[in-house]
């Protein structure tokens, strides 16, 4: 299986959106700052993650996610979760 997540930087309030066969291992690999993406928006929280039997689907969703149409999705899939957690999506 291949994932697509979503993780929240609790220091900059900001989203990061990446891939993994993983999941585990890979959002471990950012709290310990081995991902030098996040290495300084540390602790992260996982927010939201799809499951894919292709890598090949689960990199294309990430880009779409990436990307401004993708973006303004999340936005409306995830309006409850960015209100709990008070992410303030531009």
């Amino acid at each position: 299986m291949y994932y697509v997540y979503i993780l929240l930087s609790e220091k900059d309030g900001q989203l990061y959106i990446g891939s993994t066969p993983d999941l585990k291992a890979r959002i471990k690999k950012h709290n310990l700052g081995y991902v030098i993406a996040t290495k300084y928006r540390r602790p992260l929280k996982l927010l939201y993650y799809e499951t894919y039997i292709s890598s090949i689907d689960a990199k294309r969703r990430e880009k779409f996610l990436k990307g401004g149409k993708g973006r303004e999705e999340l936005k409306v899939q995830l309006e409850d979760c960015f209100e709990k957690v008070k992410y303030k999506h531009r």
